[in-house]
């Protein structure tokens, strides 16, 4: 349920981004702010952009669907999530991409990115991920 609202206020966080009047909101001093950015980009915008990077994303996301699916199958409830978490938040950027040729991105971290609650949500379960399946390994 955690992972389905942290998606769903991503959404809604976006579509306020994209109001003029809520830009440039001081969350956290000027540390954090809440400003619109338009990120052509890939994560952490890295300068790789355009149409086969969306045709990439969306072959990923269906790559990590089918495994989600297994993983359920095989009964490995911890991967599952784990790659829900990441579906959902690389499906909210997918979608943004196509509908408006860039990430809506909304959180502005001084001194480091600019950055959504999707791409936390990706970057996150992947750490956590990447630290569950090495535990379970050893």
């Amino acid at each position: 349920m955690i992972i389905v609202f942290l998606f769903v206020f991503d959404r809604f966080l976006k579509i306020l981004a994209l109001k003029e009047k809520f830009n440039n909101y001081q969350i956290f001093g000027n540390l954090l702010k809440f400003n619109f950015t338009p990120n052509y980009y890939i994560a952490f915008s890295l300068p790789i952009k355009g149409a086969a990077l969306t045709i990439f994303i969306f072959f990923i996301i269906t790559f990590l669907l089918f495994y989600t699916v297994v993983m359920w199958q095989k009964k490995e409830y911890i991967i599952f999530l784990f790659l829900i978490a990441i579906s959902l938040g690389s499906i909210s950027n997918l979608w943004d991409r196509v509908k408006f040729g860039y990430v809506i991105d909304y959180f502005d971290l001084k001194y480091f990115t600019i950055f959504n609650i999707a791409d936390i949500l990706i970057v996150s379960s992947a750490i956590l991920l990447i630290i569950y399946l090495h535990l379970k390994n050893k």
